[in-house]
């Protein structure tokens, strides 16, 4: 079942990693650097609930749940802005469903990114 219009009243911008750079070191050993992809509509909440209580009172407040219509723009290595904050998206918790047209996932806050 996909989201309502009403439900996803959010903008967020996709953020992907740019091509691997080759560095003195190796592959991504100068940095790596992300570029804005996209821009949707998503709902953005804080974790309610059991799930969110177990996550640790410190934490709990930067990790956000983010809901949109199924693309294959965002994945798990992916990174979202939402009112000028950057967020991480925690593989772990990526579903995506195609056929439900619908991508949920669990994201939390960096912090000294640079």
């Amino acid at each position: 079942m996909a989201y309502t219009s009403g439900l996803l009243k959010h903008r967020v911008t996709i953020l992907n990693r740019t091509e691997a750079q080759q560095g003195r070191f190796g592959l991504d050993s100068a940095g790596v650097e992300f570029e804005p992809a996209a821009t949707v509509w998503a709902s953005v909440d804080w974790q309610k609930g059991k799930s969110g209580m177990t996550a640790g009172a410190l934490d709990a407040y930067g990790v956000k749940i983010v809901r949109m219509r199924w693309n294959n723009i965002v994945n798990e290595r992916s990174r979202i802005q939402w009112h000028g904050k950057t967020y991480q998206i925690l593989p772990e918790m990526f579903n995506a469903d195609r056929q439900g047209n619908t991508i949920q996932f669990l994201c939390q806050q960096i912090i000294n990114d640079k």
